[in-house]
């Protein structure tokens, strides 16, 4: 199935426009921080990826997919060309689009993840998910211990908590599709796909406790874009844009400005 248009939430009144992406599991307001960083000279798009918050649901999802479904949104939206943010999985996707469709990304800030592939790290995630899921829970609170007996990290429980919602007959589910989401994990864990290096700027920022960006992926992410600037995080996880907000916003916006400007 064809993903018809990505839900998108839009901010700032004028200026180059720009792209959020997410990370797996999550939806376009988790960058909302950001989002207000820059929506003071920036139009800022903040998007649903496919399978997640309110987009719709494919059956099937790999990089290149969740790509092409962010430039038809662009389409749609008439943006010929904009700067692409992405965490995680988000960052994957922008990668990918910069890389097949170059003219269309004018910049690229990739956060906290390599143009690699990687081994799987969530089965603990989609066994609590799943759980969760089966226990047709009745209340926010009863997911959240649930989630807890297969989740040791306190704040992965709330990020997942933040797409529980309650469906029309009061029981409560994932905003996104977590059996589409589990089946297709394989195809998030694969390096974007390239037919060439990606010449435009680009920024990678990489937490200092993160395992994602090791210093043996360094070469791969110059080899694939040339103009990259790497800034390091120190103290931080995964997580950047919510355990250093500040920081994390202000790096962004400085790249943003020097290569709009």
């Amino acid at each position: 199935m064809t993903p018809k248009t990505l839900h998108a939430s839009s901010a700032g009144d004028a200026g180059p426009p720009v792209i959020l992406l997410h990370g797996l599991f999550g939806m376009g307001s988790n960058l909302g921080a950001l989002s207000r960083a820059l929506e003071d000279g920036y139009r800022v798009h903040s998007l649903d990826l496919p399978d997640h918050g309110r987009s719709p649901w494919t059956g099937g999802t790999d990089l290149p997919r969740m790509a092409s479904a962010v430039r038809r949104w662009m389409n749609e939206a008439g943006i010929g060309r904009a700067h692409l943010v992405g965490h995680s999985l988000g960052g994957k996707v922008a990668m990918q689009l910069a890389l097949a469709e170059p003219d269309a990304v004018a910049a690229l800030v990739v956060a906290d993840i390599a143009p690699v592939a990687y081994r799987g790290s969530h089965d603990a995630v989609f066994t609590a998910l799943a759980a969760v899921e089966a226990a047709a829970v009745d209340s926010r609170q009863a997911a959240g211990e649930l989630l807890r007996r297969y989740l040791e990290e306190e704040g992965v429980v709330q990020f997942l908590l933040l797409s529980l919602v309650r469906r029309d007959d009061g029981r409560w589910a994932w905003r996104f599709d977590r059996a589409g989401l589990e089946a297709n994990y394989p195809a998030y864990l694969a390096a974007p796909a390239a037919a060439g290096p990606y010449p435009g700027p680009a920024l990678f920022l990489r937490g200092g406790r993160s395992p994602y960006v090791a210093d043996e992926y360094l070469p791969v992410i110059r080899e694939h874009f040339p103009e990259a600037r790497m800034e390091t995080l120190a103290g931080c996880g995964h997580w950047l844009h919510a355990e250093e907000p500040a920081r994390f916003n202000a790096l962004v916006r400085a790249f943003l400005d020097d290569t709009a400007g």
